[in-house]
């Protein structure tokens, strides 16, 4: 049964809490799922927090702390002395998760917590997973995973993989390898079955595996594993040896913080903020993009400062302003997150601009005509200026026009020179289509009512 936290579980165990009832206490978080132990951390003031996980079993305890959020995790870092982060918790992770929790320390605290981990190998695999960017398959892998040699006989390999399961939490492949841990392939599970006792591993193993290099950025191997529909994918160092594996929950992650980024892009955030930090870095990451909407706006002034005299004789153009330019970047921004998505999932290259453009331009001049059709109705009945009408109706259309062919053209054009298309959406798009969509109804309003008045 799925958990739900209430505010009648969470009074009750604060009360446990507050009297040191350690028995009451544990029975109440005992049984639940760590991601539901470490929602609850979230609403507990740290000494609480640390009094509850004081109570949980050493593997528990880190599996509870691995689900933590990033804000929460940090917290309960800063309060947790070194020694304790190594034996209760770094210990009883796999390498991949413990080398994240160390890299989040300072490095003053990160060698007293290595110096702390009593087994030297997991130590040796967490400080190589320390080395590799953390944008990487290096810095995504474990290096916990299962391996045969391609000259061992059936036996030899059956006592192998009982001895590394035990290292092992998930086991979704046997990995071959040969004298050098050059990655030869894969072992599957039935053809070992079927396979007769003296068979070697060479005779059975699958040649046919998707491998990634340590440096393979982890966006492209998040877009891999999606494809593929792979769990696991292994990962080999410059000549072909077997280093690592990551697991498709590491990949979960990779995708949930490239979506958060994205929006955070298209919302005009330049950096990875969370509702808890502080003011001032809260303000740091908004304010770039409200002084280019600032400058937008300054210019959109300027714009119809130069329509001054048109706007004086002409008016009802005015009422019509805020229309075109929320209409243009309206249609902007949905322009622009379709390609932003499809280049995020590798499905659109730069080849393919001048496709992707034409039909664009179809569906916009279709969306075109039928809005501009709908305010031509409305003015052409309510308005006594058929100069007005035309113009409102011929804008529109021109408008939607530019900011679609405008919101494709610019992902596509920031992908081309290695730029995070997601900046081209949401304040950027929004901005320039207001510019040119008044740019456009002015200059189209002032030819219009010279010709029609």
């Amino acid at each position: 049964m799925q958990f739900e936290l209430t505010r009648e579980f969470l009074e009750k165990l604060r009360i446990h809490i507050d009297k040191k009832e350690e028995a009451a206490a544990f029975d109440m978080v005992n049984d639940l799922h760590p991601a539901d132990i470490a929602e609850i951390y979230d609403e507990l003031e740290i000494e609480e927090t640390k009094f509850l996980h004081d109570l949980l079993d050493d593997e528990k305890a880190a599996d509870v702390f691995i689900e933590l959020e990033d804000d929460d995790r940090e917290r309960f870092l800063d309060a947790l002395p070194s020694e304790e982060i190594a034996k209760q918790l770094i210990d009883n992770m796999d390498s991949d998760d413990a080398a994240d929790i160390i890299g989040d320390l300072s490095e003053e605290k990160q060698e007293e917590v290595i110096s702390y981990i009593q087994d030297l190998e997991q130590a040796g695999d967490i400080v190589d997973l320390l080395n590799y960017d953390e944008d990487t398959a290096g810095g995504l892998m474990a290096k916990e995973l299962i391996t045969v040699n391609e000259n061992w006989t059936m036996p030899t390999c059956l006592k192998e993989m009982r001895r590394q399961a035990a290292e092992v939490d998930e086991v979704y492949y046997v990995y071959v390898v040969d004298d050098n841990n050059v990655l030869k392939g894969t072992l599957s599970l039935k053809r070992m079955l079927l396979a007769s006792t003296n068979a070697s591993i060479k005779s059975i193993l699958n040649k046919d595996i998707i491998s990634v290099k340590t440096d393979t950025k982890s966006e492209e191997v998040a877009n891999i594993m999606e494809k593929y529909d792979l769990v696991a994918l292994p990962v080999v160092d410059a000549i072909g040896r077997l280093v690592g594996r990551i697991t498709i929950d590491d990949v979960v992650d990779v995708m949930r913080e490239e979506a958060e980024r994205d929006y955070q892009l298209a919302s005009g955030i330049t950096e990875d903020v969370e509702h808890s930090d502080s003011a001032w870095l809260l303000t740091r990451a908004r304010i770039p993009w409200l002084f280019i909407g600032l400058f937008g706006g300054i210019i959109g002034a300027l714009v119809i400062g130069n329509y001054e005299n048109d706007l004086g004789l002409y008016p009802q153009m005015a009422f019509f302003i805020p229309l075109i330019a929320a209409m243009g970047g309206n249609v902007g921004v949905q322009s622009s997150s379709i390609i932003v998505q499809a280049l995020a999932t590798n499905s659109l290259g730069f080849e393919s601009l001048g496709r992707k453009l034409s039909k664009e331009l179809f569906v916009a001049s279709l969306n075109g005509v039928i809005l501009s059709t709908v305010i031509f109705a409305y003015n052409f009945f309510f308005s006594d200026s058929f100069a007005l009408t035309i113009t409102v109706s011929t804008a529109l259309f021109s408008v939607i026009i530019f900011a679609s062919l405008f919101g494709t053209f610019v992902p596509m054009l920031l992908e081309r020179f290695k730029i995070d298309p997601a900046l081209a959406t949401g304040p950027f798009i929004t901005t320039v289509n207001d510019i040119m969509g008044l740019f456009l109804y002015l200059m189209i309003g002032r030819l219009f009512f010279t010709i029609f008045t």
